[in-house]
């Protein structure tokens, strides 16, 4: 008799978790192709303050030349951290005219602040060194990059 009742509550057990297991599924956002140089980046995008503190936490792998763009609401001068986030990303830090103000390489699972030299009105994600191995340097414009509202 204990068997069925330990069959059931098992299952019981499994499907009271299922949302707490859909809470830390990796939800994908709307892409757009942005360009840095000659290099096109498909480009999650996340604009609301939701979906930017989401960002990529418990993301587990990215391509090569996928990357996620924050557009904020005014120019600010913005911090990013990475709880959460098991990936190894470099950030940078995009002026209102697309230029990028400075690039920082971020540690995966810390709340160590990385933080934009001047205000910026888009931050874009991409694995750690993407920049770096793509000549992509403070100064470089970025293109592609959504009207801000």
């Amino acid at each position: 008799m204990t068997r069925p009742y330990s069959l059931l509550a098992s299952l019981v057990v499994a499907i009271l978790a299922l949302p707490a297991i859909a809470a830390h599924a990796q939800q994908k956002f709307q892409v757009i192709p942005l360009t840095a140089g000659m290099h096109v980046i498909q480009a999650e995008l996340v604009a609301n303050d939701r979906d930017r503190q989401q960002g990529l936490m418990f993301r587990e792998k990215m391509g090569s030349n996928e990357g996620m763009v924050f557009v904020f609401d005014a120019p600010a001068t913005v911090c990013m951290w990475m709880k959460n986030t098991p990936l190894p990303l470099s950030v940078a830090f995009i002026d209102e005219s697309g230029k990028i103000v400075n690039i920082e390489d971020m540690k995966p699972q810390t709340t160590e602040s990385h933080c934009a030299k001047k205000p910026i009105r888009y931050a874009l994600e991409m694995n750690q060194g993407w920049f770096k191995q793509k000549n992509i340097k403070p100064g470089s414009a970025i293109g592609g990059l959504p009207p801000a509202k």
